[in-house]
């Protein structure tokens, strides 16, 4: 099976998400693996305040561009297809935001 990035951009801040958000969140990776996925990861970030960005030399607190939408989160997934990862994806509960889908490089293939 292929391994994909769900990013996750929302405009709600990870501790002002309704509890139903949460609980479906938790339950997410057993919504997947019944779709015939597998979620190897679920992680949340600490709100955008906390970044520190870097650009060849330069270091900057926080993010480095004014977005409404900030990456939230990512869930790393086990699909047989990219269609098969975006009908996982599409289970990602969201308040006001939206998921991106990125298939993740194998560098044991590129390697060989």
């Amino acid at each position: 099976m292929a391994q994909y990035a769900v990013l996750i951009y929302e405009r709600v801040p990870a501790e002002d998400l309704p509890k139903e958000i949460m609980d479906r969140h938790i339950g997410l990776p057993e919504l997947i693996a019944s779709k015939g996925g597998k979620v190897t990861a679920g992680l949340a970030l600490q709100p955008n305040e906390t970044a520190t960005a870097l650009r060849g030399d330069l270091v900057t607190d926080g993010p480095f561009v004014e977005t409404k939408e900030v990456l939230a989160g990512v869930y790393l997934l086990e699909a047989r297809d990219l269609d098969h990862a975006l009908a996982c994806a599409k289970l990602t509960p969201i308040v006001e935001g939206g998921v991106e889908v990125r298939p993740l490089v194998d560098f044991q293939v590129v390697a060989d």
